[in-house]
């Protein structure tokens, strides 16, 4: 009985449809072997075209996925007609009319949390530049090229009026090299191409902190915003992250055996579990415990208003430092590093994968010895 192939539509995102082959009887799937119906193409349309470009998208995307159709009912129903370097050609063929963007979304979708959104963000620069749509066949090391020089020119997307940092240039195109370097892996791509393209320099940051002295005038310089004041002294005592502190809730807090204050969690950035004892002091910040699911820090949100807040409480210390509530936790990696506890604790207690992240902190610590060092000059 002959194999009828069929070109078909799904609805997706964005207004789009997935374009996939409908196969009658079921064909065996080439990974599992189990009888299977559809294979999506990773090409899709536009529901509703609304521009030129869009419907000549359309249309010459449906003669590719019919193109194909036509050479899948072939070699489903004619196999002899092909030899099997015209097999390997035509798979080849198949695999370099995907659509990269599509792949990439698919990855995007796979990640969590932060992570994730880091993903959509570089998806949404990478759907700028390629208009939403790039064959595999169309990659190379000019396009690469040139979509770094993109990322290091274009405006950001959260503000027209400045460029997208160069780190998070460095970011998003980590993302891009990371995608190429899956496809590699999974055959779509028959060359590494993340192995010949190198990334964007990251540029030198400096990572601001409080002195002890400037915590404590915090401590006592009121705010308006309570809740905020709070979570971020509980930062500076405990080096956890903003995000990680928003989503704690009072079944993470934990009392051990001695009667120690500890909080077990996930971090938020890696998924992996997370100890973290914590002194009496940090504990007072959390308040009157509630429901074990109910949010320690309820109604603790990341805004222009939030930010405004937080720096009128700066300012009010007497602090002209430009601080944001990350600095909370670059604060406590660089008092606990000043005041002699040992990279490798710090490195846990911040959750860092890699001892290189937290060599930061240790090197702003050495900057300081060096100025203190510098201060004291005789009259010689």
């Amino acid at each position: 009985m002959a194999t009828k192939v069929a070109l078909r539509q799904k609805k997706i995102s964005k207004g789009r449809k997935s374009l996939y082959l409908d196969f009658y009887p079921p064909i065996p799937h080439p990974e599992t072997g189990e009888p299977t119906r559809r294979e999506f193409l990773g090409l899709y349309i536009f529901e509703k075209p609304k521009t030129p470009i869009d419907k000549q998208h359309n249309t010459e995307t449906l003669k590719i996925g019919e193109s194909i159709r036509q050479k899948r009912e072939n070699f489903l129903n004619k196999p002899e007609i092909y030899s099997q370097y015209e097999k390997e050609q035509l798979r080849l063929k198949e695999l370099g009319e995907q659509c990269f963007v599509e792949y990439f979304r698919k990855l995007a979708k796979k990640r969590k949390a932060s992570n994730h959104d880091n993903w959509v963000s570089a998806l949404n620069y990478l759907e700028a530049f390629t208009n939403g749509s790039l064959k595999f066949a169309d990659l190379n090391e000019k396009f690469l090229e040139d979509l770094k020089e993109y990322l290091l020119t274009t405006k950001s997307n959260k503000s027209s009026k400045t460029t997208l940092s160069q780190n998070s240039a460095v970011s998003y195109f980590n993302k891009v090299k990371a995608t190429l370097k899956q496809a590699y892996k999974d055959g779509i791509l028959q060359t590494d191409l993340n192995t010949k393209v190198q990334p964007i320099k990251a540029a030198e940051t400096r990572r601001e902190y409080l002195t002890i002295e400037e915590l404590n005038r915090l401590v006592k310089t009121p705010c308006n915003n309570d809740l905020l004041k709070r979570a971020a002294l509980f930062s500076a005592v405990t080096g956890m992250a903003f995000r990680e502190i928003q989503n704690l809730v009072w079944s993470d807090i934990r009392k051990s055996d001695d009667n120690e204050y500890l909080i077990l969690t996930k971090r938020q950035k890696t998924q992996r579990d997370n100890y973290l004892p914590i002194s009496e002091q940090a504990y007072s910040f959390l308040g009157t415990p509630g429901e074990p699911t109910g949010k320690v820090f309820d109604g603790l949100e990341y805004s222009a208003y939030q930010n405004k807040h937080l720096a009128q409480w700066i300012g009010a210390a007497g602090i002209s430092k430009e601080i944001t509530f990350h600095c909370f936790r670059h604060t406590f990696a660089t008092l606990q590093l000043s005041n002699g506890t040992d990279i490798y604790t710090v490195s846990k207690m911040l959750g860092h994968k890699d001892l290189k992240t937290t060599q930061v902190y240790a090197k702003i610590v050495d900057e300081a010895k060096r100025k203190a060092a510098d201060k004291i000059k005789l009259d010689l």
